[in-house]
């Protein structure tokens, strides 16, 4: 039985024992009782996921960063796929932020839910919302606030990273001298980093199996952690899920079929309906394996000979692409954050939520291009605005079809993006070769 499918189970086994445990009107200390012998297996799942957010961050960052940034190697193409991963990327998030704040789908639970959600998960979320409150209060300018996002100890920033009483930068902190490390990792060279990034490559397989074991305690974890939260409050939260799982599906319609289609008539001449029809095969790969890695060779083979993309540039923006430029992830992971802030009442001011913008556009370029990848990720942007990172384990039981949905957009926006440097250096008169299948004679 696949993983995602052990998951759904758990989901439903979860929901409905605690809504027939509920309803047997048994004693509260009886209750406690249950709670107390169940509540571990959630709390366990979770902590394996914690355990491995700081060494995700600091090796798939670097990694990517260093890949995409490489100036001496990648030239012209690199910098023009940066560019264009941060540009189109910056829209997809605001199309999710925009989508939160319109149709508020956290804001729809009872106050009962939110009050034993804030109770079971938010202790830590309320001492760093209020921390986050009284700075807001002390009229800090720009300089003090990128002062305390640059780490004058990266380790202690590290150490304290789920600290809520810390007041240096935190998780914010380590994601910059990861940045700041990828960026001059590239421009030292990759003959006089080569070892450096070996074990940067090894640790991220480690950190990659460690987590797929976090997550084959998924489905008991999952199981565990709905039903204490129906034990408590019923299926009141199960609604808003919805709405949530729905607002997400349609802006990653909205991305899909608007964005992805202007970007190809306007700045890679393709006629957007027939480039859509022939990577089908790539879309439905995506799909099945919610993974851009495993997607890979086919987008490959594919942009290749449907598209008639030159091979020097599907490889070289493919491969980066399967882990730099993920717009799905950084969509989903920009209304992920703002729905779960709305549930736990943590009131986001504009510049929180433009910092948000800025944190997943970040860790779109270095989430882990597999199932599920994303989701350590958030916890570190959840924590970085005051919400607890125990709160991801609340759209656990629906992200499989969430993950599926946004490895799609990711896949397909790095076809787009080759298709896209692709013109620009045929324009630039780079290449010869004869226009791609698909594309409009102008």
């Amino acid at each position: 039985m696949k993983l995602h499918t052990k998951i759904f189970i758990g989901m439903v086994f979860g929901i409905a024992a605690g809504l027939i445990i509920k309803s047997l009107g048994l004693s509260p200390a009886t209750l406690d009782t249950i709670i107390h012998w169940v509540e571990p297996v959630g709390r366990i799942f979770m902590n394996l996921i914690f355990m491995m957010v700081i060494p995700l961050i600091l090796s798939a960052l670097i990694l990517g960063i260093a890949e995409i940034g490489d100036v001496k190697k990648l030239g012209r193409m690199g910098m023009k796929l940066l560019i264009y991963t941060i540009v189109v990327s910056f829209v997809a998030v605001m199309i999710g932020i925009t989508m939160v704040n319109v149709f508020n789908p956290g804001s729809t639970i009872s106050e009962e839910t939110r009050e034993y959600l804030i109770g079971q998960f938010g202790s830590e979320a309320a001492a760093a919302n209020a921390q986050a409150v009284e700075i807001e209060q002390d009229e800090r300018t720009v300089g003090d606030i990128i002062a305390q996002i640059i780490p004058r100890n990266p380790f202690q920033e590290m150490v304290n990273a789920f600290d809520a009483g810390h007041t240096g930068g935190g998780l914010l902190s380590v994601m910059f001298f990861a940045l700041i490390f990828g960026i001059a990792m590239a421009a030292v060279g990759e003959e006089k980093t080569a070892t450096l990034k070996s074990f940067l490559e090894g640790l991220y397989e480690v950190v990659i199996k460690v987590i797929g074991y976090a997550m084959a305690l998924a489905p008991y974890g999952v199981a565990a952690l709905l039903f204490n939260m129906v034990l408590n409050v019923g299926a009141d939260f199960l609604l808003s899920l919805l709405w949530y799982v729905l607002i997400v599906l349609g802006a990653l319609a909205i991305h899909q079929f608007v964005v992805y289609s202007i970007v190809l008539k306007y700045f890679a001449k393709r006629n957007p309906v027939t480039f859509m029809r022939d990577i089908g095969e790539v879309t439905l790969t995506a799909f099945s394996t919610s993974s851009s890695n495993a997607t890979l060779p086919t987008a490959i083979r594919v942009s290749i000979e449907k598209l008639k993309i030159p091979k020097p540039i599907a490889h070289f923006v493919l491969t980066i692409g399967s882990t730099g430029n993920q717009n799905g992830t950084a969509l989903f992971e920009g209304i992920t954050v703002l729905f779960l802030a709305q549930v736990f009442n943590v009131d986001l001011s504009i510049g929180s939520q433009i910092t948000v913008v800025f944190l997943c556009i970040l860790a779109g370029v270095g989430t882990a291009g597999v199932p599920g990848g994303s989701l350590p990720v958030i916890v570190t942007i959840l924590i970085s605005i005051g919400v607890p990172g125990e709160a991801i384990a609340l759209i656990y039981g629906v992200d499989r079809i969430l993950d599926m949905s946004r490895t799609v957009l990711n896949v397909n926006g790095d076809i787009t993006a080759a298709a896209y440097i692709q013109h620009v250096e045929e324009k630039a008169g780079r290449l010869h070769e004869a226009p791609a299948g698909g594309a409009q004679q102008e």
